[in-house]
């Protein structure tokens, strides 16, 4: 599997799949941060250095037997700029990751619910990323790909502090366990505020889709987990849950209270919504983002039907700038994407 399979499948393995409480949890995520004994950090590698970290972690990811599937490997320095880009679309790589390719790899499995990030800030970046609220799963898989990498690799471990990092807050476990949720119910009642303003209290961070840094367009939040150290896996997994299951409870409360109170300007919102996307010509990437969560919640709450709830992820995907580009063939300015995006939301919603 080549970058090119690798992009061309619209459909990553996160995007469908019958999971709980997957109406409110887009997707469930775990990473682990490793690095390999003997080597600095990724920021102070040498060339040569990082060239040997990588051929290290090709040969340990050759040998993996999870899953029953192989992993493809890719040396970012063999993807151009803008298939970088749509890999961080995908949520298969970091938005750091694809900045500067020098000495950096990445690792795919056949469904693209695992990668291993080479050389972004710590040696290793495991991840797995499936639908729902999904922890297990997602950690059984994520620490099952951990194991088959230290049968190959010697992996800084401390016996008093646990695995060493680049990061201190990653040092300990080195987990950083996420949930995507959309929350439009919650915005819509003005109490998004008050629902994720305790968080920070609780040990966790809220950020936007693609994590820190980004912003939360389109009622799309993104909760994890700050602090590893002095934490077991178990006790992060078991916090981050619970607050998740939490706050689904809040936006099932909100979106309840939005049927029996506000009926019509909540069916007048969606189909709006549904409207405008179906006949747009010109539409940006973050009213986009606004009017598709309009027509999720309509299509949770069974005001639209005849729409698969997949497609809200796909389109959140392929709708991206990257992926536009990419699909088109050539770098556009923000008013082709425009045209190309509304296109694309038209066709793809038939």
């Amino acid at each position: 599997m080549g970058i090119d399979d690798i992009i061309t499948k619209n459909i990553s393995g996160w995007m469908v799949g019958d999971a709980p409480c997957s109406d409110i949890v887009i997707s469930s995520r775990i990473r682990l941060a490793r690095n390999i004994e003997g080597f600095p950090f990724p920021v102070a590698l040498t060339e040569d250095k990082a060239q040997e970290v990588l051929d290290s972690v090709r040969g340990a990811v050759s040998k993996i037997t999870t899953d029953s599937e192989e992993y493809s490997f890719i040396k970012m320095t063999e993807v151009s700029p803008l298939e970088r880009f749509v890999l961080v679309e995908k949520h298969l790589i970091s938005p750091q990751h694809a900045e500067d390719p020098t000495g950096k790899g990445i690792a795919i499995n056949q469904d693209q619910v695992m990668s291993v990030m080479v050389n972004e800030e710590d040696h290793l970046r495991i991840q797995c990323i499936l639908p729902g609220l999904n922890f297990d799963e997602a950690w059984t898989k994520a620490s099952a790909t951990d194991d088959a990498l230290e049968n190959s690799l010697d992996i800084a471990f401390g016996e008093k502090i646990g695995y060493l990092t680049a990061c201190p807050t990653n040092v300990g476990t080195g987990l950083r366990a996420s949930a995507m949720l959309h929350l439009p119910a919650l915005v819509m009642t003005n109490q998004i505020n008050k629902v994720l303003g305790v968080l920070p209290q609780l040990g966790l961070a809220v950020r936007g889709m693609y994590g820190e840094g980004s912003e939360a367009y389109g009622n799309l939040f993104q909760i994890s987990n700050q602090v590893t150290l002095g934490k077991t896996e178990d006790d992060i997994l078991a916090n981050l849950s619970a607050v998740t299951k939490q706050i689904v409870e809040k936006e099932n409360e909100a979106r309840k209270a939005l049927l029996s109170q506000a009926t019509e300007q909540l069916e007048d919102r969606v189909w709006r919504a549904i409207g405008i996307l179906k006949n747009a010509r010109l539409i940006t990437g973050q009213e986009a983002l606004a009017l598709l969560s309009n027509v999720r919640i309509g299509l949770d709450l069974g005001i639209l039907k005849h729409i698969p709830s997949e497609l809200f992820n796909e389109l959140l995907v392929i709708t991206s700038p990257a992926h536009l580009q990419y699909f088109t063939g050539h770098e556009m300015l923000p008013i082709e994407r425009d045209k190309v995006r509304a296109e694309t939301i038209r066709s793809r919603l038939g």
